[in-house]
């Protein structure tokens, strides 16, 4: 079952975007989906703790508002990849700031302590991810190195 969209108009542009991004794991699977394709399964390890049905729920709902494309190839056994669209790439570019003061301000990490890499000075992909290079990272907040190198 899909989240319910509010009735009526959005107060402003944050509110409708966080309607789309709402929720503790939606910005961890576009994290992830920002380095690569993925199948569900490596999905699943890139976005530790999640379950499959929540999983499965918010990609059909990132789907349905156009941010992440689901690829099904005609195999046996069937294979669907999952990665994101241009719209998807744009959220993403746009929640950086967003993961640069979570750095700053929430693990106090300041400018001068990131490494080299994308624009928020970190490099992105499973072997970056929060818990390997920040051990006060927790997997409810933004991983360290959200916005890759774009």
């Amino acid at each position: 079952m899909g989240t319910v969209r509010r009735p009526g108009a959005f107060v402003c542009g944050i509110d409708a975007a966080m309607d789309v991004i709402g929720g503790k794991w939606k910005v961890l699977i576009l994290w992830a989906l920002n380095k690569q394709t993925c199948r569900f399964g490596e999905l699943r390890r890139l976005v530790p703790g999640i379950t499959e049905k929540v999983l499965t729920s918010h990609l059909r709902e990132l789907e349905e508002d156009g941010i992440v494309h689901r690829e099904v190839h005609a195999e046996v056994p069937p294979r669907v990849e999952y990665s994101l669209t241009p719209l998807g790439y744009g959220l993403n570019e746009a929640l950086g700031p967003l993961g640069a003061w979570g750095r700053e301000h929430v693990l106090g990490q300041g400018a001068a302590e990131g490494a080299p890499g994308g624009p928020d000075g970190v490099q992105g992909g499973p072997e970056g991810s929060p818990h390997a290079r920040n051990p006060r990272a927790r997997a409810d907040r933004v991983p360290t190195d959200f916005a890759g190198d774009s």
